[in-house]
Protein backbone atom coordinates (compact mmCIF):
# COMPACT_ATOMS: atom_id res chain seq x y z
CA UNK A 1 0.00 0.00 0.00
CA UNK A 2 1.42 3.55 -0.46
CA UNK A 3 2.48 5.38 2.20
CA UNK A 4 3.42 2.07 4.43
CA UNK A 5 6.88 1.76 5.77
CA UNK A 6 8.54 -1.03 5.06
CA UNK A 7 9.90 -3.63 7.63
CA UNK A 8 12.62 -6.07 7.23
CA UNK A 9 12.91 -8.44 10.60
CA UNK A 10 16.03 -11.03 10.52
CA UNK A 11 15.85 -13.64 13.45
CA UNK A 12 19.22 -15.41 14.47
CA UNK A 13 19.04 -18.62 17.27
CA UNK A 14 16.78 -20.41 18.66
CA UNK A 15 12.66 -21.41 17.93
CA UNK A 16 12.19 -19.93 20.92
CA UNK A 17 13.59 -16.07 18.90
CA UNK A 18 10.98 -16.81 16.30
CA UNK A 19 8.27 -16.79 18.10
CA UNK A 20 9.49 -13.56 20.18
CA UNK A 21 9.49 -12.26 15.81
CA UNK A 22 5.92 -13.44 15.12
CA UNK A 23 4.49 -12.04 18.38
CA UNK A 24 6.49 -8.99 17.19
CA UNK A 25 5.23 -8.59 14.01
CA UNK A 26 1.80 -9.39 15.29
CA UNK A 27 1.88 -5.80 16.60
CA UNK A 28 3.60 -4.19 13.17
CA UNK A 29 0.90 -6.03 10.74
CA UNK A 30 0.49 -2.40 9.24
CA UNK A 31 4.22 -1.92 7.87
CA UNK A 32 4.99 -3.47 4.22
CA UNK A 33 6.82 -6.70 5.93
CA UNK A 34 9.93 -7.79 3.56
CA UNK A 35 11.30 -11.21 3.65
CA UNK A 36 14.86 -12.32 5.72
CA UNK A 37 16.58 -12.62 2.96
CA UNK A 38 15.37 -9.51 0.91
CA UNK A 39 18.28 -7.50 0.04
CA UNK A 40 16.66 -3.69 -1.36
CA UNK A 41 16.29 -0.68 0.54
CA UNK A 42 13.87 -1.24 3.58
CA UNK A 43 13.08 1.25 6.27
CA UNK A 44 13.71 -0.66 8.73
CA UNK A 45 15.85 -3.39 9.55
CA UNK A 46 15.42 -5.04 13.06
CA UNK A 47 17.68 -8.04 13.98
CA UNK A 48 16.63 -10.45 16.80
CA UNK A 49 20.20 -11.59 18.09
CA UNK A 50 21.32 -15.02 20.03
CA UNK A 51 24.14 -14.72 22.85
CA UNK A 52 23.64 -18.35 23.98
CA UNK A 53 27.23 -19.58 22.83
CA UNK A 54 30.47 -17.80 20.87
CA UNK A 55 29.33 -19.65 17.47
CA UNK A 56 25.94 -18.01 17.85
CA UNK A 57 27.02 -14.11 19.19
CA UNK A 58 29.63 -14.14 16.16
CA UNK A 59 26.83 -15.27 13.67
CA UNK A 60 24.59 -11.93 15.80
CA UNK A 61 27.50 -9.54 15.54
CA UNK A 62 28.02 -10.16 12.00
CA UNK A 63 24.40 -9.86 10.74
CA UNK A 64 24.94 -6.38 12.88
CA UNK A 65 27.49 -5.25 10.86
CA UNK A 66 25.62 -6.61 7.85
CA UNK A 67 22.86 -4.41 8.37
CA UNK A 68 24.69 -1.20 9.57
CA UNK A 69 26.47 -1.84 5.94
CA UNK A 70 23.15 -1.36 4.05
CA UNK A 71 22.63 1.20 6.07
CA UNK A 72 26.14 2.89 4.65
CA UNK A 73 25.23 2.18 1.26
CA UNK A 74 21.44 3.41 1.86
CA UNK A 75 19.69 0.49 2.05
CA UNK A 76 18.12 1.12 5.25
CA UNK A 77 16.55 3.58 7.22
CA UNK A 78 17.05 2.69 10.78
CA UNK A 79 19.08 -0.52 12.16
CA UNK A 80 17.08 -1.57 15.45
CA UNK A 81 18.84 -4.81 17.41
CA UNK A 82 16.73 -6.48 20.10
CA UNK A 83 17.07 -10.24 21.46
CA UNK A 84 19.46 -11.88 23.37
CA UNK A 85 23.05 -10.67 22.45
CA UNK A 86 21.15 -7.36 22.91
CA UNK A 87 20.18 -7.67 26.36
CA UNK A 88 23.45 -9.50 27.28
CA UNK A 89 25.37 -6.79 26.51
CA UNK A 90 22.70 -3.53 26.50
CA UNK A 91 25.50 -1.87 28.80
CA UNK A 92 28.42 -2.25 25.87
CA UNK A 93 27.28 -2.83 22.47
CA UNK A 94 25.72 0.53 21.93
CA UNK A 95 29.21 2.12 22.39
CA UNK A 96 30.78 -0.52 20.16
CA UNK A 97 28.74 -0.18 17.12
CA UNK A 98 27.15 3.24 17.37
CA UNK A 99 25.89 3.14 13.93
CA UNK A 100 22.95 1.08 15.60
CA UNK A 101 20.08 3.31 16.01
CA UNK A 102 17.97 1.89 18.56
CA UNK A 103 18.77 -1.17 20.78
CA UNK A 104 16.57 -3.26 22.96
CA UNK A 105 16.00 -6.07 25.54
CA UNK A 106 15.12 -9.93 24.39
CA UNK A 107 11.84 -9.15 26.78
CA UNK A 108 11.22 -5.46 24.91
CA UNK A 109 8.64 -6.42 22.84
CA UNK A 110 5.71 -4.14 23.78
CA UNK A 111 8.49 -0.84 23.30
CA UNK A 112 9.45 -1.67 20.21
CA UNK A 113 5.68 -1.86 18.81
CA UNK A 114 5.14 1.24 20.84
CA UNK A 115 8.21 2.86 19.56
CA UNK A 116 7.36 1.89 15.77
CA UNK A 117 3.91 3.54 15.86
CA UNK A 118 2.47 -0.45 15.83
CA UNK A 119 -0.84 -1.68 17.58
CA UNK A 120 0.42 -4.08 20.09
CA UNK A 121 -2.29 -7.45 19.89
CA UNK A 122 -1.44 -9.03 23.94
CA UNK A 123 0.82 -11.65 22.67
CA UNK A 124 -2.10 -13.73 21.67
CA UNK A 125 -2.16 -13.57 17.85
CA UNK A 126 0.55 -14.82 15.55
CA UNK A 127 1.40 -13.35 12.42
CA UNK A 128 2.27 -15.81 10.05
CA UNK A 129 4.06 -13.92 7.42
CA UNK A 130 2.61 -15.64 4.19
CA UNK A 131 4.77 -18.99 5.14
CA UNK A 132 2.23 -21.49 4.58
CA UNK A 133 4.09 -24.01 7.12
CA UNK A 134 1.21 -26.25 8.55
CA UNK A 135 3.52 -25.89 11.71
CA UNK A 136 4.19 -22.90 14.27
CA UNK A 137 5.90 -23.13 17.27
CA UNK A 138 4.40 -22.46 20.73
CA UNK A 139 5.98 -20.72 23.35
CA UNK A 140 4.96 -21.68 26.85
CA UNK A 141 6.90 -20.15 29.52
CA UNK A 142 9.52 -17.82 29.46
CA UNK A 143 13.17 -17.56 31.44
CA UNK A 144 14.36 -20.35 33.62
CA UNK A 145 15.23 -21.32 37.27
CA UNK A 146 17.46 -23.61 36.58
CA UNK A 147 20.85 -22.57 37.06
CA UNK A 148 23.36 -24.97 35.13
CA UNK A 149 26.74 -24.03 35.55
CA UNK A 150 27.53 -23.26 31.58
CA UNK A 151 24.28 -21.39 30.40
CA UNK A 152 23.62 -17.71 30.44
CA UNK A 153 20.00 -18.13 29.48
CA UNK A 154 18.63 -17.09 33.28
CA UNK A 155 21.11 -14.62 33.23
CA UNK A 156 19.48 -13.10 30.00
CA UNK A 157 15.93 -14.04 30.16
CA UNK A 158 15.00 -14.01 33.67
CA UNK A 159 13.34 -16.24 36.09
CA UNK A 160 10.92 -18.72 34.78
CA UNK A 161 7.16 -17.70 34.02
CA UNK A 162 4.75 -19.89 32.78
CA UNK A 163 1.84 -18.46 29.96
CA UNK A 164 -1.71 -19.03 31.32
CA UNK A 165 -2.95 -22.25 29.68
CA UNK A 166 -6.09 -19.63 28.44
CA UNK A 167 -3.86 -18.10 26.38
CA UNK A 168 -2.05 -20.55 25.27
CA UNK A 169 -4.83 -22.48 23.97
CA UNK A 170 -6.58 -19.11 22.71
CA UNK A 171 -3.20 -18.51 20.54
CA UNK A 172 -3.30 -22.28 19.34
CA UNK A 173 -6.77 -21.68 18.38
CA UNK A 174 -5.61 -18.73 16.07
CA UNK A 175 -2.54 -20.70 14.79
CA UNK A 176 -5.04 -23.36 13.51
CA UNK A 177 -6.94 -20.90 11.82
CA UNK A 178 -4.60 -19.77 9.61
CA UNK A 179 -3.44 -23.35 8.83
CA UNK A 180 -1.48 -24.62 10.97
CA UNK A 181 -1.60 -28.51 11.86
CA UNK A 182 1.03 -29.16 14.26
CA UNK A 183 1.94 -27.39 17.33
CA UNK A 184 5.38 -27.75 18.90
CA UNK A 185 5.51 -26.58 22.66
CA UNK A 186 8.60 -24.86 23.16
CA UNK A 187 10.48 -23.03 26.59
CA UNK A 188 14.20 -22.87 28.31
CA UNK A 189 12.41 -25.99 30.30
CA UNK A 190 8.76 -27.52 29.14
CA UNK A 191 8.49 -29.63 32.06
CA UNK A 192 8.75 -26.83 34.41
CA UNK A 193 5.41 -25.52 32.96
CA UNK A 194 2.95 -24.36 35.13
CA UNK A 195 4.91 -24.62 38.66
CA UNK A 196 4.81 -20.66 39.16
CA UNK A 197 1.12 -20.07 38.31
CA UNK A 198 -0.98 -23.40 38.92
CA UNK A 199 1.67 -24.66 41.70
CA UNK A 200 2.28 -27.73 39.73
CA UNK A 201 3.69 -29.05 36.93
CA UNK A 202 0.78 -28.81 34.77
CA UNK A 203 2.57 -29.93 31.07
CA UNK A 204 0.11 -33.20 30.80
CA UNK A 205 -3.20 -30.81 31.83
CA UNK A 206 -1.99 -28.51 28.91
CA UNK A 207 -1.28 -31.64 26.27
CA UNK A 208 -5.48 -32.48 26.73
CA UNK A 209 -6.27 -29.05 26.37
CA UNK A 210 -4.44 -28.37 23.56
CA UNK A 211 -5.58 -31.71 21.97
CA UNK A 212 -9.35 -30.42 22.14
CA UNK A 213 -8.26 -26.94 19.77
CA UNK A 214 -10.41 -28.57 16.38
CA UNK A 215 -7.24 -28.75 13.44
CA UNK A 216 -4.50 -28.93 15.33
CA UNK A 217 -3.54 -32.46 14.61
CA UNK A 218 0.24 -33.48 16.46
CA UNK A 219 1.55 -32.03 19.42
CA UNK A 220 5.25 -32.20 20.03
CA UNK A 221 7.56 -31.43 22.73
CA UNK A 222 10.83 -29.74 22.99
CA UNK A 223 13.69 -28.96 25.62
CA UNK A 224 12.15 -31.50 28.45
CA UNK A 225 14.38 -30.74 31.39
CA UNK A 226 15.39 -34.67 32.86
CA UNK A 227 15.95 -33.97 36.56
CA UNK A 228 12.11 -34.83 37.89
CA UNK A 229 10.63 -35.45 34.65
CA UNK A 230 6.15 -35.50 34.60
CA UNK A 231 5.56 -38.93 33.79
CA UNK A 232 1.67 -37.87 33.32
CA UNK A 233 3.42 -36.42 30.19
CA UNK A 234 4.14 -39.97 28.96
CA UNK A 235 0.76 -41.01 29.94
CA UNK A 236 -0.31 -38.65 27.29
CA UNK A 237 1.71 -39.39 24.77
CA UNK A 238 1.43 -43.71 25.09
CA UNK A 239 -2.26 -42.86 24.87
CA UNK A 240 -3.36 -39.53 22.97
CA UNK A 241 -3.07 -39.90 19.25
CA UNK A 242 -2.45 -36.00 18.61
CA UNK A 243 0.54 -36.44 20.60
CA UNK A 244 3.95 -37.32 18.83
CA UNK A 245 5.82 -40.14 20.26
CA UNK A 246 8.95 -37.73 19.89
CA UNK A 247 11.21 -36.73 23.25
CA UNK A 248 13.56 -33.89 22.85
CA UNK A 249 15.17 -34.17 26.03
CA UNK A 250 18.90 -32.31 26.19
CA UNK A 251 20.76 -34.45 28.65
CA UNK A 252 24.35 -32.74 28.30
CA UNK A 253 26.26 -35.76 29.76
CA UNK A 254 26.20 -38.75 31.63
CA UNK A 255 29.30 -38.76 33.80
CA UNK A 256 28.27 -38.09 36.91
CA UNK A 257 30.96 -36.23 37.48
CA UNK A 258 30.36 -34.01 34.54
CA UNK A 259 26.79 -33.64 35.52
CA UNK A 260 27.55 -32.39 39.05
CA UNK A 261 29.82 -29.48 37.49
CA UNK A 262 27.05 -28.99 35.42
CA UNK A 263 24.70 -28.26 38.32
CA UNK A 264 22.30 -30.99 36.16
CA UNK A 265 20.72 -32.55 39.52
CA UNK A 266 20.73 -35.56 38.49
CA UNK A 267 23.48 -39.01 38.24
CA UNK A 268 23.86 -41.29 35.22
CA UNK A 269 22.08 -43.98 37.00
CA UNK A 270 18.53 -41.81 36.84
CA UNK A 271 19.77 -40.80 33.34
CA UNK A 272 19.48 -43.97 32.07
CA UNK A 273 16.85 -44.75 34.77
CA UNK A 274 14.46 -42.02 32.25
CA UNK A 275 15.55 -43.38 29.30
CA UNK A 276 14.58 -46.86 30.09
CA UNK A 277 11.39 -46.02 31.51
CA UNK A 278 10.28 -43.29 28.23
CA UNK A 279 10.73 -46.46 25.88
CA UNK A 280 8.91 -48.94 28.12
CA UNK A 281 6.17 -46.21 28.97
CA UNK A 282 5.87 -45.00 25.04
CA UNK A 283 6.83 -48.11 22.56
CA UNK A 284 7.92 -46.67 19.46
CA UNK A 285 8.97 -43.37 20.92
CA UNK A 286 12.10 -41.49 19.37
CA UNK A 287 14.53 -39.63 21.66
CA UNK A 288 16.11 -36.60 20.71
CA UNK A 289 18.80 -35.51 22.94
CA UNK A 290 21.81 -33.01 23.27
CA UNK A 291 25.20 -33.60 24.66
CA UNK A 292 28.23 -31.14 25.26
CA UNK A 293 31.87 -32.38 25.47
CA UNK A 294 34.99 -30.89 26.75
CA UNK A 295 33.35 -29.30 29.80
CA UNK A 296 35.19 -29.05 32.91
CA UNK A 297 35.09 -32.73 34.99
CA UNK A 298 35.67 -35.20 31.27
CA UNK A 299 38.69 -36.36 31.47
CA UNK A 300 38.98 -39.66 29.20
CA UNK A 301 37.29 -41.87 31.08
CA UNK A 302 33.94 -39.74 31.88
CA UNK A 303 34.31 -39.16 27.49
CA UNK A 304 34.72 -42.86 27.06
CA UNK A 305 30.83 -42.99 29.41
CA UNK A 306 29.33 -40.81 27.35
CA UNK A 307 30.19 -42.64 24.17
CA UNK A 308 29.30 -46.11 25.78
CA UNK A 309 26.08 -44.44 26.91
CA UNK A 310 25.10 -43.28 23.39
CA UNK A 311 25.82 -46.63 22.30
CA UNK A 312 23.66 -48.45 25.07
CA UNK A 313 20.55 -45.58 24.52
CA UNK A 314 21.06 -45.61 20.68
CA UNK A 315 18.85 -42.52 20.76
CA UNK A 316 17.05 -41.95 17.08
CA UNK A 317 18.32 -38.51 16.78
CA UNK A 318 21.48 -36.78 18.88
CA UNK A 319 23.27 -32.89 18.34
CA UNK A 320 26.16 -32.07 20.14
CA UNK A 321 28.33 -29.03 20.71
CA UNK A 322 31.76 -28.44 22.24
CA UNK A 323 32.09 -26.72 25.67
CA UNK A 324 32.52 -22.89 25.46
CA UNK A 325 33.22 -20.88 28.72
CA UNK A 326 30.46 -18.47 29.18
CA UNK A 327 30.97 -15.20 31.20
CA UNK A 328 28.92 -14.19 33.88
CA UNK A 329 27.85 -18.04 34.32
CA UNK A 330 28.76 -20.32 37.81
CA UNK A 331 31.36 -22.30 35.14
CA UNK A 332 32.97 -19.37 33.78
CA UNK A 333 33.70 -18.60 37.40
CA UNK A 334 34.43 -21.42 39.49
CA UNK A 335 35.94 -24.06 36.81
CA UNK A 336 38.62 -23.90 35.26
CA UNK A 337 38.12 -24.33 30.93
CA UNK A 338 41.06 -27.05 31.03
CA UNK A 339 40.18 -29.35 28.16
CA UNK A 340 41.98 -28.35 25.16
CA UNK A 341 40.17 -26.93 22.08
CA UNK A 342 41.60 -29.43 19.76
CA UNK A 343 40.46 -32.41 22.19
CA UNK A 344 37.31 -30.54 22.97
CA UNK A 345 36.81 -30.94 18.35
CA UNK A 346 38.50 -34.56 18.22
CA UNK A 347 36.03 -35.72 20.72
CA UNK A 348 33.11 -33.35 18.69
CA UNK A 349 33.71 -35.65 15.87
CA UNK A 350 33.96 -38.92 17.69
CA UNK A 351 30.64 -38.91 19.61
CA UNK A 352 28.76 -37.20 15.90
CA UNK A 353 30.19 -39.88 14.12
CA UNK A 354 29.06 -42.60 16.43
CA UNK A 355 25.55 -40.77 15.84
CA UNK A 356 25.86 -41.03 12.60
CA UNK A 357 25.75 -44.93 12.46
CA UNK A 358 22.92 -45.07 14.96
CA UNK A 359 20.76 -42.71 13.12
CA UNK A 360 21.71 -44.35 9.63
CA UNK A 361 20.57 -47.92 11.48
CA UNK A 362 17.53 -46.37 12.58
CA UNK A 363 16.51 -44.83 9.34
CA UNK A 364 16.90 -48.03 7.32
CA UNK A 365 15.48 -49.74 9.53
CA UNK A 366 12.08 -47.91 8.54
CA UNK A 367 12.15 -49.52 4.93
CA UNK A 368 8.78 -50.69 3.99
CA UNK A 369 7.05 -49.55 7.05
CA UNK A 370 4.07 -47.21 6.10
CA UNK A 371 3.78 -44.06 8.26
CA UNK A 372 1.37 -41.38 8.29
CA UNK A 373 3.27 -37.86 7.33
CA UNK A 374 2.59 -34.11 7.01
CA UNK A 375 3.23 -32.00 3.91
CA UNK A 376 5.10 -29.36 4.86
CA UNK A 377 6.12 -27.74 1.20
CA UNK A 378 6.52 -29.38 -2.58
CA UNK A 379 9.66 -28.56 -4.51
CA UNK A 380 10.46 -29.25 -7.94
CA UNK A 381 7.09 -31.75 -7.87
CA UNK A 382 8.60 -33.36 -4.39
CA UNK A 383 6.73 -33.26 -1.54
CA UNK A 384 8.48 -32.23 1.68
CA UNK A 385 7.13 -34.43 4.49
CA UNK A 386 7.60 -35.69 7.92
CA UNK A 387 6.20 -38.18 10.65
CA UNK A 388 5.40 -37.87 13.92
CA UNK A 389 9.08 -39.23 14.59
CA UNK A 390 10.27 -35.81 12.86
CA UNK A 391 10.29 -32.13 14.17
CA UNK A 392 10.96 -29.37 11.73
CA UNK A 393 14.33 -27.57 10.61
CA UNK A 394 16.20 -29.67 13.39
CA UNK A 395 15.66 -33.65 11.74
CA UNK A 396 15.52 -35.31 8.30
CA UNK A 397 12.71 -34.84 5.76
CA UNK A 398 10.54 -37.49 4.40
CA UNK A 399 10.80 -36.98 0.32
CA UNK A 400 7.78 -38.10 -1.87
CA UNK A 401 6.82 -37.95 -5.39
CA UNK A 402 3.69 -35.92 -5.95
CA UNK A 403 1.13 -38.78 -7.64
CA UNK A 404 -1.92 -38.23 -9.31
CA UNK A 405 -4.10 -40.45 -6.87
CA UNK A 406 -3.42 -38.00 -4.37
CA UNK A 407 -6.64 -36.13 -5.06
CA UNK A 408 -5.19 -32.64 -5.25
CA UNK A 409 -3.02 -30.55 -7.19
CA UNK A 410 0.34 -30.27 -6.08
CA UNK A 411 0.34 -26.53 -4.78
CA UNK A 412 -2.52 -27.67 -2.39
CA UNK A 413 -0.83 -30.30 -0.93
CA UNK A 414 1.40 -28.29 2.11
CA UNK A 415 -1.03 -28.88 5.42
CA UNK A 416 -2.68 -32.51 4.07
CA UNK A 417 -1.69 -35.31 6.36
CA UNK A 418 -0.94 -38.41 3.52
CA UNK A 419 0.38 -42.45 4.01
CA UNK A 420 3.21 -43.14 2.42
CA UNK A 421 5.84 -46.22 2.57
CA UNK A 422 9.70 -45.44 3.34
CA UNK A 423 11.70 -47.00 0.20
CA UNK A 424 15.00 -45.61 0.81
CA UNK A 425 16.88 -44.21 3.65
CA UNK A 426 20.63 -42.54 4.55
CA UNK A 427 21.32 -41.21 7.94
CA UNK A 428 19.13 -37.89 7.87
CA UNK A 429 16.68 -38.25 5.01
CA UNK A 430 14.16 -40.76 3.86
CA UNK A 431 12.56 -41.56 0.74
CA UNK A 432 8.97 -42.64 0.24
CA UNK A 433 5.62 -43.14 -2.35
CA UNK A 434 2.79 -42.36 -2.04
CA UNK A 435 -0.13 -44.91 -0.29
CA UNK A 436 -2.67 -43.53 0.25
CA UNK A 437 -5.09 -41.13 2.09
CA UNK A 438 -4.45 -40.51 5.69
CA UNK A 439 -7.29 -41.23 8.62
CA UNK A 440 -7.12 -37.88 11.02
Amino acid sequence: MEGKKSLQVITLGCSKNTVDTEHLLAGLQDFDILPEDYQGRADYVLLNTCGFIGDAKEESIQAIFAAVDRKNRGLAGEVIVFGCLAQRYMDQMPGLIPEVDRWYGARDLEPIIRDLGGRHSGGNLRFRGGSGLPYAYLKISEGCDRRCSYCAIPLIRGAHRSVPMEDLVREAGELARSGVRELILIAQDTTYYGLDIYHRRALAELLDRLSEVEGIEWIRIHYSYPADFPEDVLDRMANNPKVCRYMDIPLQHVADKVLDNMHRHVDGAWTRALIGKMREKVPGIVLRTTMIVGHPGEGRAEFEELLDFVREARFERLGAFAYSEEEGTFGASHFRDSVAKKTKQSRLSRLMELQRGISAEFNSSRIGSVVKVLVDSVSDGILVCRSEFESPEVDGEILVKYDDRMGADMDSMPGRFINVRITAADEYDLTAAYEGPANR
